[in-house]
């Protein structure tokens, strides 16, 4: 498989790592400053030709880029966070050049499963009234959104089977690993579920599968829908 990588940070890095010891051919390197100031007519050229893109960059590129793969007939892998605000512009696109993407706020797979058992517990604690529910997330102080996009997507899950407002606590300080706790807190005791990423290296072996996944698709996906198909399996 030939991919295109936009934005080379730690996250792109590891992508190229990963992808090179499987074997993968990496056509090109596209950084965030490489990126920023180029039409998107040149984009595409530059990503004609792959099998499939993955994007660590910036929020702030990711409308050009869907489109500058969508013209390029090139499926997107979009890792990148804090842009959901244009969902809707960019599902548009896709679907208007009949392209590909998956996109997620966490590209762990352990986070997805984390993502089922969340919705799970919710379903189950909404036969309950005794029981408040809340959310707790935290990052290095080198993360930009608040509160993440994996904090935002489990109180969506939450918020679907509690049909009450479930609150988020954000710490963003030195180097804490992401960290995501659920919990459920009543009078006489408490229940949480947390998930800790020990390394960046599930995030790039998410994005490697979700790259293999999207070849020959069309449409938008989300992350979760990849790991749907893999444990029916």
């Amino acid at each position: 498989m030939k991919l295109a990588l936009i934005g080379h940070g730690a996250m792109g890095q590891l992508v190229e790592k990963q992808a090179r010891e499987a074997g993968g051919e990496i056509g090109s390197i596209l950084t965030s400053r490489e990126t920023s100031g180029k039409l998107v007519a040149e984009l595409t050229e530059l990503l004609e030709g792959h099998d499939a893109a993955i994007d660590f960059s910036v929020s702030d590129a990711v409308l050009s880029n869907v489109k500058a793969c969508t013209r390029a007939g090139v499926p997107l892998v979009e890792g990148t966070t804090g842009w959901l605000n244009r969902e809707e512009d960019v599902r548009r696109i896709v679907t208007e050049h009949n392209g590909a993407l998956v996109y997620g706020a966490n590209f762990s797979i352990g986070v997805n499963i984390f993502y089922k058992i969340t919705a799970h517990a919710s379903q189950l604690m909404a036969q309950l009234e005794h029981y408040e529910a809340f959310l707790e997330e935290q990052h290095h102080s080198r993360k930009r959104d608040v509160p993440s996009g994996t904090a935002l997507k489990l109180q969506t899950l939450m918020e679907e089977q509690l049909k009450v407002d479930v609150p988020i606590a954000s710490t963003r300080a030195g180097h804490i690993p992401g960290t995501h706790r659920v919990g459920f807190d009543s009078s006489a005791d408490q229940i949480t579920l947390t998930h800790m990423a020990r390394s960046r290296e599930g995030f790039a072996a998410g994005a490697l599968m979700a790259a293999r996944w999207i070849a020959g698709r069309k449409g938008v996906f989300e992350f979760i829908d990849v790991i749907d198909e893999i444990i029916k399996k």
